[in-house]
């Protein structure tokens, strides 16, 4: 990959940046800290400087004080000044006779200040002079005199830029060379993640029982591949149970569909009597009905598999909902020749119409499945953040490994749930743990002491924030 097909948001691009920045930070730091260090350095020289060259003269300035030592001494000056251009002495008194390198008023005026080390700006030069200003009194024939020695700086002032050049060169090179090679590296550090996601790309619908290999992975890509592997399980089973739906869905159509083709084609071979036409149709809309239940019990599944919940909350009697439920099924249990037991009550907020549906789902379910002459038994029971509601039929054991899944869509265990009337196409289960998720809350099923349990656990007054009534 070429640096003009990278993308803006490579993640190596990124971490070549954040090597840049923290290669910025660093040479930020030592490069002030080393010319710091260096410019105080370089400062001192002159002073350094000025004050060697004063030793060796001063012993010499304070011994003499005689006319003809002064021009001794005048002649070495001119002399030191010779050698070194940088170097330049200015002598102020008030006998001119013993003043020293034409003193203008600019320089008479800065002799006149403190003693020691000064900086003083001269026009014929852009760079400023480091002068040491000392006093001499009088001696002998000699005055006071101002004494100063001073140094032209534009050699450090020059040292000084050249080093700040070569810094700031330096950072920015090796700034450079840190984006590069950090670039480089996560290049090299990524390829096992590169890897990764080719293996990953490989494993897509109908092939979905792949996984990506964890063995000699970082331990961070080995987390991220485990998470993924676990994440494409769910993927698979989800699949699978689509499948799986999808077929049986076309198996509960198909069947109605069936009936009122064939009914209709039989009907129409040859003429028929007015109420052979009735019969038919009263047949038809019987299927169609089927038909219009599963369709609308299809898209509230949709519904709340898009995270629809449940709003309308009342406050209610879980028994008065029971008794209610009860009464709109009381042909039925009286057709299946059973009766049905109510123990227990509780409070809590619900969406009434949504809860009788799935009580009405759960009833019709232990109808099914109950002999004639038997009771089903609804249990009723209050908890600190929860409260159930569970019906019992009596009836033969069903396996665990069938337990989990009879809430699932169109699953049904025909060897042990038998009864099953032509009016139940499989979600009556589904929709009540729909229900439930709905409400916050969750199902439960059990198979013991030779009944079957299935119910609906919802959120208590207390966790839904509901005040509790008298």
């Amino acid at each position: 990959m070429s640096w003009k097909t990278v993308p803006a948001n490579s993640i190596a691009l990124r971490l070549a940046a954040l090597f840049l920045l923290v290669a910025m930070g660093v040479f930020l730091l030592i490069g002030t800290a080393l010319y710091r260090q260096v410019d105080h350095s370089l400062d001192m020289l002159p002073a350094a400087e000025l004050d060697a060259r004063f030793s060796v003269l001063e012993s010499t300035l304070n011994r003499f004080g005689t006319r003809e030592h002064w021009l001794k001494i005048h002649n070495k000056l001119n002399l030191l000044s010779e050698e070194d251009r940088r170097i330049r002495f200015w002598v102020v008194s008030s006998d001119p006779a013993y003043e020293y390198g034409k003193p203008t008023e600019q320089v008479r005026a800065f002799a006149e200040g403190a003693q020691g080390m000064r900086d003083l700006r001269l026009a014929d030069s852009p760079y400023p002079y480091k002068v040491l200003v000392s006093e001499l009194p009088a001696l002998g024939e000699r005055p006071a005199l101002r004494f100063m020695i001073g140094i032209d700086t534009e050699t450090f002032w020059q040292a000084q830029h050249s080093l700040l050049v070569a810094i700031v060169g330096l950072a920015v090179l090796g700034v450079l060379l840190a984006a590069v090679l950090g670039y480089w590296v996560a290049r090299i550090g990524l390829r096992p993640l590169l890897a990764l996601s080719n293996e990953a790309q490989a494993l897509a619908p109908p092939r979905l029982d792949g996984r990506l290999q964890t063995h000699d992975l970082a331990p961070e890509l080995a987390q991220f591949a485990g998470a993924f592997n676990a994440a494409l399980d769910r993927v698979s089973l989800a699949y699978s149970r689509l499948e799986a739906f999808n077929a049986d869905v076309a198996h509960e159509l198909r069947s109605p569909l069936t009936n009122l083709i064939g009914q209709t084609q039989v009907a129409l071979t040859r003429g028929r009597s007015a109420e052979h036409y009735f019969e038919v149709l009263q047949s038809n809309l019987e299927e169609l009905e089927r038909l219009r239940s599963i369709i609308n019990d299809m898209l509230f599944l949709a519904s709340a598999d898009q995270g629809s919940k449940a709003t309308a909350l009342t406050q209610a009697s879980l028994a008065e909902e029971v008794a209610t439920t009860l009464d709109y099924l009381d042909y039925i249990l009286e057709d299946a020749q059973v009766k049905v037991s109510v123990s227990g009550d509780a409070l809590a907020p619900i969406e009434k119409a949504q809860l009788r549906r799935a009580l009405i789902n759960l009833l019709n379910n232990a109808v099914q499945h109950t002999a004639p002459q038997q009771i089903i038994a609804v249990h009723i029971e209050a908890g600190p953040e929860h409260v159930s509601i569970a019906v019992s039929n009596p009836g033969p054991a069903i396996a665990d490994e069938h337990l989990a899944l009879l809430f699932e869509r169109f699953y049904r265990v025909d060897a042990a749930r038998t009864n099953t009337g032509s009016g139940n196409h499989g979600l009556g289960l589904a929709i009540v743990k729909a229900i439930a998720l709905m409400h916050g809350g969750s199902v439960f099923v059990r198979s013991e002491a030779g009944a079957n349990t299935f119910g609906i656990r919802l959120p208590s007054a207390q966790v839904r924030g509901f005040a509790p009534q008298n």
